[in-house]
């Protein structure tokens, strides 16, 4: 992918102060940042209901024609009820000779028209080049023609430290180029917000209208877009996040070059290995990674020969300390590379090779699975498994009808789950599919009773349980309770 114009170059700014220490004043920093962040406004066209479309058209004159008038001005033209939807928010030039501005893709989804407004006050209408509703993104297109813009450069987010002092730049409540400033609070923030959350905190007041502005470090580069905040009020409490500069930037680079962005893909849905499920596996201590739940057929990971149960430790190199680490760093493989991965199977580490594939290509083709469930219906029926706080049959027709188990899947099915139990407070729920136990296939209530036993005189103190709901499968480890 061919990096974009002029978008790691552009003035440099003298540094204020050292990562540590405060300047004593963040004007000139400011000063020759503001040209270069813009608001963005973004409204949407809305249709008349149909039968408002189809109203009659009286002569001029009739006693129809005031009352039709009247009616149409409160509930069409200008009336509050047809109101085009408007969004206002933030962004920054980033190649200020091809015109390229970059925003959140909340600011400017379901746009029809989007504007773009300039430090001087000058307006122009921008095209929307390419959107990614997984990490928030959107590129814009404005003809550069007859305006001086000022472009600024991506910094490295992976060099910020806990305490660095940063600056924020945005359209906060629309009232135009608005400066702050704070410190990094927290790196690496999950707020469940995508696949991706690896979000920089800051206490920077960041408020609404701030979204798809520019996070600054004291060298005037970019390490952040501005993208959320928590707030119960709605207004800044000292909570807001950022996307990383290094997460961006080749997200960028697909939607500027393609108009959408090409992820890596290998065809698994993976799950975090909690203290109980390493034990269960006899992972070393401190030992982390991602473990496999299921695999899609003929995907990467099957023709790799990764199967479920796998832990994956390690990719391309680079280790997996936590489970979300691995969608990124796939992700972000070229597609095509074959990549060296490392595993953990059978007690003993292994290794493979996978041709990493297309996340996008796997959508269309719907090999990606989805996350449907089915509401369970309680019968209050089976073999009771006290250990574990769970009750047991077996699979009859009528159950694969009633809860969405497949033909292919074996296992027995749960009828009832303990209230205040561990399986309880790991989601299990009528109408789940217990399909192995510790790694061993089961098809009976007996042979799930059986690997309890198994796993006691062992002296395991949990067992591990691959479920089946609907055609979604994960691991859930359970403690086993007193016999």
């Amino acid at each position: 992918v061919a990096p974009l114009q002029n978008a790691y170059a552009g003035d440099l700014i003298p540094s204020l102060g050292s990562a540590n220490h405060a300047p004593n004043s963040f004007a000139d920093l400011a000063e020759q940042l503001l040209p270069s962040v813009v608001n963005i406004s973004s409204t949407q066209k809305v249709n008349l209901p149909k039968d408002m479309q189809e109203m009659p058209h009286f002569p001029p004159g009739s006693p129809f024609e005031d009352f039709l008038d009247e009616f149409m001005k409160n509930n069409g033209e200008g009336g509050v009820p047809f109101a085009p939807p408007a969004s206002l928010g933030s962004g920054f030039v980033l190649d200020a000779k091809n015109g390229y501005i970059i925003t959140n893709n909340h600011v400017v989804k379901d746009a029809d028209e989007v504007r773009v407004t300039f430090h001087d006050d000058s307006t122009v209408e921008a095209q929307i080049i390419g959107r990614d509703e997984k990490i928030d993104l959107a590129v814009l297109k404005i003809d550069p023609k007859g305006h001086k813009l000022k472009d600024v450069k991506f910094g490295n987010s992976d060099k910020m430290r806990v305490g660095d002092w940063i600056i924020a730049i945005g359209n906060p409540f629309g009232l135009g180029g608005s400066v702050t400033a704070g410190i990094v609070s927290a790196q690496q923030r999950d707020i469940q917000a995508g696949p991706y959350d690896d979000f920089i905190q800051t206490d920077a007041s960041i408020n609404r209208g701030n979204s798809g502005g520019p996070m600054f470090n004291l060298q005037g580069e970019v390490i952040g877009i501005n993208t959320a905040i928590f707030s119960p009020s709605g207004g800044s409490v000292g909570i807001g996040f950022a996307i990383p500069s290094n997460l961006a930037k080749p997200v960028i680079e697909q939607l500027v070059n393609f108009g959408h962005t090409r992820r890596g893909w290998l065809g698994l849905r993976i799950q975090t290995v909690t203290p109980e499920i390493a034990e269960s596996l006899g992972l070393p201590a401190g030992s982390q990674g991602a473990l496999v739940a299921s695999i899609t057929k003929t995907g990467p990971a099957e023709k790799a020969g990764l199967q479920s149960g796998d832990v994956i430790l390690d990719f391309d190199g680079k280790p997996i300390n936590a489970m979300r680490q691995l969608p990124r760093a796939v992700a972000e493989t070229p597609i095509g590379k074959k990549t060296d991965m490392g595993f953990w199977r059978d007690g003993k580490k292994m290794s493979t090779s996978v041709v990493v594939g297309e996340l996008e290509k796997a959508e269309k083709d719907g090999l990606v699975a989805s996350e449907a469930k089915k509401e369970s219906k309680s019968s209050g029926q089976g073999t009771s498994i006290d250990s574990i706080g769970v009750s047991l049959s077996v699979i009859t027709p009528q159950d694969r009808e009633d809860y969405s188990i497949p033909e292919d899947v074996e296992g027995v099915l749960v009828t009832d789950v303990s209230a205040g139990s561990e399986a309880a407070e790991k989601g299990l729920s009528v109408g789940d599919a217990v399909v192995e136990v510790n790694q061993q296939p089961v098809k009976d209530p007996s042979d799930v009773s059986k690997a309890v036993d198994r796993a006691r005189k062992s002296d395991r103190s949990s067992v591990l349980l691959l479920v089946n709901r609907g055609g979604d499968v994960r691991f859930v480890a359970l403690r086993l309770g007193k016999k």
